[in-house]
């Protein structure tokens, strides 16, 4: 019976990736150094301390997704994981409110039906939650971009529960990380996930994080702190920061990492009742 089921699986893994998942190159074209980001197989991490934009840019973006193509969206399906408890369904709502021609309650449920929403409170849970969600992404071909906020909800703790062994600290995460890698290559995914600021940069950790040509293009407080096996699997690193020397209270930078290609690029960008503004 179990042998079946794989093999239905299976088949029906083959037919998704058959039949295509929906380009995600509109997404965003502000939030990248490259054009024609993000492609399937990418892998993002936002970066930056609390009150910085993060959260919100995650909601531009999902808005940007669940939204027809009829009233400017891209018309395909989220799975949004939240390590933080944060989301905020009325935020989102709102948003949707603003940028919708039709703001009926239909067309808001449509576009919520758009949206899978998961919540976790330990990475032992994250772990097990993304083995099972395997077979939601085989069956979902319009399901494209998976969210992670955050990826660094539990680093104390398991650093906690892992003693003094760095392999049982990042036992955990590894896991996630490489399961991750996994649904990211095999359903032709693009993924987003957001890390808090949690350590001070250094002396070095610039050089050793930052290929030659962006140490001097970005000014950035990172170190990085999660474990290796996610490290080498991010695509673009893009840092949040609040514009500190700006008026408005609600204005804030990031700085965009493609990190394979070597390109960055730095935008701004301010939030409004209606969300993200470029």
């Amino acid at each position: 019976m179990a042998d079946a089921f794989r093999r239905a699986e299976s088949g029906t893994q083959l037919l998704a990736r058959l039949e295509g998942r929906s380009s995600l190159k509109d997404l965003e074209p502000h939030l990248f150094a490259e054009e024609g980001s993000p492609v399937h197989g990418d892998v993002i991490e936002f970066h930056g301390p609390e009150g910085t934009g993060k959260t919100e840019m995650l909601y531009h973006l999902i808005a940007r997704c669940i939204i027809p193509k009829s009233g400017g969206g891209l018309e395909v399906e989220v799975m949004f994981i939240d390590t933080d408890y944060h989301f905020d369904m009325l935020r989102l709502v709102t948003v949707l409110e603003h940028r919708l021609a039709q703001r009926t309650e239909e067309m808001i449920k449509q576009c919520l039906g758009r949206l899978f929403l998961v919540n976790c409170n330990s990475s032992t849970q994250l772990l097990l939650t993304l083995y099972s969600l395997e077979n939601l992404f085989c069956t979902h071909p319009s399901l494209c971009l998976l969210i992670l906020d955050s990826i660094s909800a539990f680093y104390w703790i398991d650093r906690s529960n892992g003693g003094e062994s760095l392999n049982l600290q990042e036992m955990n995460l590894k896991k996630c990380a490489n399961f991750l890698e996994k649904l990211v290559r095999d359903h032709h995914l693009a993924l987003f996930a957001t890390t808090q600021t949690l350590m001070q940069k250094s002396a070095n950790s610039a050089e050793s994080f930052f290929p030659l040509k962006l140490q001097h293009e970005t000014d950035t407080d990172y170190r990085p702190y999660l474990c290796k096996s996610w490290q080498q699997m991010v695509t673009h690193r893009i840092f949040f920061s609040k514009q500190c020397n700006s008026g408005n209270s609600k204005g804030f930078t990031v700085i965009s990492c493609h990190l394979k290609r070597n390109h960055v690029v730095k935008r701004s960008f301010s939030v409004a009742e209606c969300g993200v503004q470029f």
